[in-house]
């Protein structure tokens, strides 16, 4: 038999380092950890709906989707300027509203001349809103309960909110959340609400 002559070269079995298989099964359980507990999240906190008529506008606009907070509002009240989600009158059968805080427990409210008065004083309000038309049963002055806020559409004269008789000034156990993000309209970007 003839023996090869020159180099010799051998194949070393490649072995998976444990090292490196620990470190990838850590990263795949952590990921899917996070992911399970962002989605626990979400869907406890948070809740989606949708707006239904334009009396946001310009914010929100008829049938843009939001993700309301809904645990916020158990530990803390709305404040003046937040953007809630309600049933009126808690009526479990009407479908949720959308308004701006305006008025605080405690307060009194009263539309005059077009403008916003809490507690005699002209509400300073952004020059985005318009001249309220019809102040509805604000047109007095309501005192607002320990419990009850006062709201508007921003879209004010197109907006079924607070002066109107059928929903009335809103009790806290009737509100859902406060409106937290929006959808974009037509895109999958989302926005916070201000």
């Amino acid at each position: 038999m003839a023996r090869r002559k020159g180099l010799t070269f051998y194949q070393k079995k490649k072995r998976l380092d444990p090292r490196l298989l620990k470190d990838a099964v850590e990263l795949l359980v952590g990921g899917a950890v996070a992911v399970f507990l962002a989605f626990v999240l979400v869907f406890s906190v948070g809740m989606r709906t949708s707006v239904i008529g334009d009396s946001m506008e310009p914010v929100l606009h008829n049938g843009q989707e939001i993700l309301m907070n809904r645990i916020l509002y158990r530990i803390s009240t709305p404040k003046r300027g937040d953007v809630i989600v309600f049933l009126p009158n808690g009526n479990q059968n009407s479908h949720y509203y959308v308004k701006r805080v305006v008025g605080l427990p405690g307060e009194t409210v009263q539309i005059r001349e077009g403008n916003v008065y809490i507690d005699g004083a002209l509400l300073a309000e952004n020059e985005q809103f318009d001249k309220i038309v019809d102040p509805g049963i604000a047109q007095n002055e309501l005192l607002l309960a320990s419990d009850e806020f006062f709201v508007l559409g921003d879209n004010r004269n197109s907006s079924e909110d607070s002066r109107s008789g059928n929903i009335g000034a809103v009790r806290k156990d009737t509100i859902i959340g406060k409106a937290w993000f929006h959808m974009a309209v037509g895109e999958e970007s989302m926005g916070l609400i201000e």
